[in-house]
């Protein structure tokens, strides 16, 4: 939605000339990204998808995640488009346009959401990594529909602060790029740390990786997704991996638990009533129905519902404690035609199969990881890999091995 290409210029050629010099702040001084529209820039407006903010007033200050990696000397090119407000899985903005997976353009496909123009300028090689926000799914589930690598990390590791928020309950901030080890080198280096670098892949012999079965994660899925899902784990397997299907019945409280709205609907809506009484009929209809959902939660229900996922998480916590990862299908579909959505029945239908699954691991505080697993030529599909929160550097590391593993 906007390219910032005097500054994105002198970046490049300062980060040049230190090079020369020998003085670069870091090895990946040089590398261009983009920035979803949700984090603030100083003296550029944070628009977040939404025509009620197209007059915002220019950022006072940069958003320490990106901050960071400008100190390191990532040249930033501009600002990705994104769901209005972050607030669907799909990909859809119906202000800025809706960008398109690089999957069977021909057709327009549906690029995943919420950091839907993130997916697909590294998709496209417009930059070689992205920053996205994940709420439900907002890196990992665009990540899926185009064909590259999105991470979930446990909430909290990378700073919030100036960062339009959905649900600071679930909020996380992540990058999409086209590996694992990118991924992993943005993720450090937006949590603090001063240096980074890649894991290196090791043979999967020995790796534990679980299957929760009999729950919803592998529920409707298209018959492509299976597919791709089942062709992975016989690849895993075969390379020596131990893979066990295991019970996760607290699954199963997930949706229950969230029958109201949940968190999304409850916190979006203390931060944008105030805005929805000005100016609610420039919201996106379908957004902002989802918002107002959280106008009917008491406080009463928002207590009950944060006792029930500290219960639910100290259930799962111990199930999925024995396995370096547990694995799923990204998301229950490819990427859907935007004509399929055009109705509001099916946008709702679509907008739960695509999120589901990943939604699951933002509830349990978990961190979380998609990698393509589709052969080439065919439709994008991601593995889902996750583990409870904590675990980050443990899961990029299996996350290597098994991007190392499907790649050979």
């Amino acid at each position: 939605v906007a390219v910032q290409a005097e500054a994105a210029r002198a970046t490049a050629l300062a980060m040049d000339a230190l090079r020369g010099a020998g003085r670069a702040p870091s090895p990946w001084a040089g590398i261009p990204i983009s920035v979803k529209d949700l984090f603030d820039q100083e003296g550029v407006p944070t628009r977040a998808g939404a025509a009620v903010l197209a007059e915002a007033p220019p950022a006072a200050g940069t958003a320490p995640a990106v901050a960071r990696l400008q100190r390191a000397g990532f040249v930033v090119l501009g600002r990705t488009n994104m769901v209005e407000f972050a607030f669907s899985g799909l990909g859809v903005n119906p202000h800025f346009g809706t960008p398109l997976s690089p999957y069977d353009r021909a057709t327009g496909r549906l690029p995943g959401g919420s950091s839907s123009g993130a997916a697909v300028a590294v998709a496209d090689g417009m930059g070689l990594g992205a920053l996205g926000s994940d709420t439900g799914g907002s890196c990992r589930v665009p990540a899926a529909l185009c064909g590259i690598v999105g991470y979930k990390p446990t909430a909290r590791q990378v700073p919030l602060a100036g960062v339009l928020p959905l649900s600071p309950s679930l909020d996380s901030i992540g990058p999409l790029a086209n590996t694992v080890g990118c991924c992993a080198v943005l993720h450090a280096l937006m949590a603090g740390a001063e240096s980074a670098a890649p894991p290196v892949p090791r043979p999967v012999a020995g790796l534990r990786l679980g299957i929760p079965e009999g729950t919803f994660l592998f529920e409707g899925l298209e018959p492509a997704v299976a597919a791709a899902f089942d062709r992975a784990v016989a690849r895993l397997r075969d390379a020596g991996a131990f893979i066990e299907r295991f019970a996760l019945p607290e699954l199963g409280d997930i949706p229950v638990a969230n029958a109201a709205g949940g968190f999304a609907a409850a916190e979006s809506y203390a931060w944008h009533r105030g805005l929805i009484e000005r100016a609610g009929a420039g919201y996106d209809p379908r957004i902002l129905s989802r918002i107002r959902r959280g106008a009917a939660i008491s406080a009463a229900d928002y207590q009950a519902l944060v006792q029930a996922r500290a219960r639910i998480i100290a259930a799962a916590a111990p199930r999925l404690a024995p396995y370096d990862a547990v694995l799923c299908p990204t998301a229950a579909l490819t990427p859907p035609p935007l004509s399929a959505v055009a109705e509001e029945a099916e946008y709702n239908r679509i907008n739960l199969l695509l999120l589901r699954n990943t939604a699951a691991f933002n509830f349990l505080d978990g961190c979380s990881i998609s990698l393509p697993c589709h052969a080439p030529g065919e439709a994008p599909v991601g593995l889902m890999l996750s583990r409870m929160g904590g675990g980050d550097a443990a899961l990029f590391q299996a996350a290597a091995s098994v991007e190392a593993a499907l790649a050979g």
